[in-house]
């Protein structure tokens, strides 16, 4: 059911397209909530269809516990992630984003008593660069369409083996809802290098989110997502996204999180919590 109900959302890239490019932009949307108010990327699977204006800067950044099962993210470890995204000219979108896995609090005892030494990987994970372009026509219209392409790089802590590039697409739509609540939807894909044999590694990806405040002044809202990862190898693993978040500002969000796979190789329960700051006219 999760598959079929992104993939139907998914469908509606075609008309929310024409709908985004029939929109007059002087139709005041871009002062409805939806709009003004700051929409980050994290903290779910799901990556907004928002896209900063030049000079804007937002930055992102929140402490995530993966479950060992998990099969997004770093399974059964604590990473810092943050975000930096620019606004550019011309619909353009730039950002980087930047992983710090954290050495587990609780390792094994050697004889001595001592903790014994951490072999896995630590510290600062290779880095991912990207872009957002604008495909429709009107940015921040009731109906948008983005493409984002981005790629992790080879850099990163001497601990992160078999590093190569990862290049990777997605194509983000949305539907606002009203003024205030908006559904939004990813299908994307990641490869591991550039050669043809890299697809079979690869991991395809679709979400489906609904966002919206459940206060009258905006400041307190909700998150809910259901995503599903697919493998060759690994097969289909859906798992679902929920939390709150407090805007005391239009352009500051605080969130907590939790997220469970739906089924046993989807991994279990994941929790995290963040803080996005916008700057910028």
């Amino acid at each position: 059911m999760t598959t079929l109900l992104t993939a139907g959302t998914l469908l509606l890239a075609g008309p929310a397209c024409t709908l985004a490019q029939t929109t007059d932009p002087n139709l005041g949307n871009e002062e409805s909530p939806f709009v003004r108010l700051i929409r980050p990327d994290r903290p779910g699977q799901t990556i907004t269809t928002n896209m900063l204006y030049p000079g804007q800067f937002q930055l992102e950044t929140g402490l995530t516990r993966y479950d060992g099962g998990s099969s997004v993210g770093y399974a059964g470890r604590t990473a810092w992630g943050s975000t930096l995204r620019v606004g550019f000219f011309n619909h353009i979108e730039l950002r980087a984003t930047q992983n710090y896995l954290l050495t587990p609090a609780t390792r094994p005892l050697t004889a001595e008593g001592a903790p014994t030494p951490f072999a896995g990987p630590a510290g600062f994970a290779p880095l991912n660069v990207g872009a957002k372009f604008l495909a429709s026509t009107v940015q921040n219209a009731r109906s948008q369409v983005v493409v984002l392409f981005d790629m992790n790089l080879r850099n990163g802590d001497a601990s992160f083996q078999n590093k190569q590039f990862e290049p990777g697409a997605r194509l983000l739509v949305s539907q606002q809802l009203g003024q205030r609540f908006g559904l939004e939807g990813n299908l994307g894909f990641r490869q591991q290098g550039f050669k043809a044999e890299g697809t079979k590694q690869g991991q395809y990806l679709t979400t489906l989110a609904l966002n919206g405040p459940i206060s009258a002044n905006n400041h307190l809202g909700f998150f809910a997502e259901t995503y599903a990862t697919w493998q060759r190898q690994q097969g289909w693993r859906p798992g679902l996204t929920s939390g709150l978040f407090f805007r005391p500002t239009p352009g500051l969000r605080l969130d907590v999180t939790a997220a469970h796979g739906l089924t046993p190789a989807a991994g279990g329960f994941n929790v995290g919590a963040g803080l996005s700051m916008r700057l910028g006219k």
